[in-house]
């Protein structure tokens, strides 16, 4: 993931997500391991009494501590979990989700997200959502991503906002090209426009956030063997290729259509810096196969940067205390150092 250090006054800002799943047991995991792991101060948008309740519950020693300002906050982080107070409405049992608490799950969102829009966190990093408690509260959006576009939107009027999903490990980075989609709606969703974004987005993030040079990305294929030169389907000749043509003609290091079956062994991996894959689980299942607890999620194409762990709120073990923190820490990790890279590249 790098070795990217930070050296900025301004904390990460990281929202409670759903307090009954396994989001505030990460979350005080990761701060006991904060010198382990060199994580940069980070301030939780949340209740606090979640996360007092969850540390007893599991036997944690975590203070809790309830700021108004970010003055000092590195030397309060150093002693205690910040938190800016975000009180929920209902109670909370680990495992079991309220849809009374589907307020103040939106609000941590948009209150961090606000933040970041004045100057006062250097990025996001969310814990895990579950949309189906926040519908009942009139969530429009088809999720967590989407949320943060339509709030970028808000904070930034003037500029346009295509987010794009990226998966990250320390071996790995993939990029659907589509994402929660059906299978069958996939071949109609890809175009050379889409695709010409896409890999755009990605290479100034790999370029800017990432610190790579001149980045070198891969496409998938959609067909099995990239169509087969025609045999098992045209995408690959009358939109994928031409629209790697057109990047290429732009100066981009970019390669395709590949045959998405030969793209992920070890060898192969060190040939790229990432994969542009046509839809969900062709970009997923390499990626949680080699990491499955270390995976981040990052957003693309956002005013600001946003990371989350690869995983969902897990309510089914939320009450048990044997989650593992990694992916949050390793998200909490990438958020620093892609903050400092991006404001290193603007500056």
């Amino acid at each position: 993931m790098g070795q990217v250090r930070a050296h900025s006054d301004q904390p990460l800002a990281l929202t409670m997500g759903d307090p009954a799943g396994i989001g505030p047991e990460i979350t005080l995991k990761a701060w006991i391991n904060r010198s382990a792991h060199d994580l940069a101060p980070f301030v939780v948008y949340g209740d606090g009494s979640v996360f007092e309740q969850r540390a007893r519950a599991l036997g944690l020693h975590v203070p809790v501590s309830r700021i108004a300002s970010f003055d000092g906050i590195a030397q309060v982080f150093q002693s205690a979990l910040p938190v800016v107070p975000v009180k929920l409405a209902g109670p909370v049992s680990a495992g079991r989700p309220n849809s009374a608490n589907a307020p103040a799950i939106i609000m941590a969102i948009e209150q961090a997200v606000a933040a970041a829009s004045a100057g006062k966190v250097r990025a996001i990093v969310t814990n895990p959502i579950a949309k189906s408690v926040l519908y009942g509260a009139g969530f429009p959006h088809p999720g967590h991503t989407e949320f943060l576009a339509a709030l970028a939107d808000q904070h930034w009027p003037a500029r346009r906002h295509q987010p794009i999903m990226m998966l990250a490990s320390s071996d790995l980075r993939v990029v659907p090209l589509t994402i929660h989609v059906p299978i069958k709606n996939v071949p109609s969703l890809i175009t050379r426009a889409l695709i010409a974004e896409t890999v755009r987005i990605s290479w100034q993030a790999l370029k800017f956030d990432f610190g790579i040079e001149a980045p070198r990305i891969v496409i998938c294929g959609l067909n099995p063997h990239a169509g087969e030169g025609g045999a098992l389907g045209r995408e690959e000749i009358e939109i994928i290729g031409p629209a790697i043509r057109d990047l290429q003609s732009e100066g981009l290091a970019v390669t395709g259509p590949h045959s998405a079956d030969t793209l992920f062994h070890a060898a192969r991996r060190r040939t790229y810096d990432a994969v542009i894959a046509m839809y969900h689980d062709q970009a997923l299942i390499p990626l949680k196969t080699l990491a499955f607890d270390e995976g981040v999620n990052i957003t693309l194409g956002l005013p600001f940067v946003r990371t989350s762990p690869d995983h969902g709120t897990a309510f089914d073990i939320a009450s048990e205390g044997g989650a593992s923190a990694l992916s949050l820490i390793n998200a909490l990790r990438v958020a620093d150092q892609m903050s400092v890279r991006r404001a290193a590249a603007l500056s």
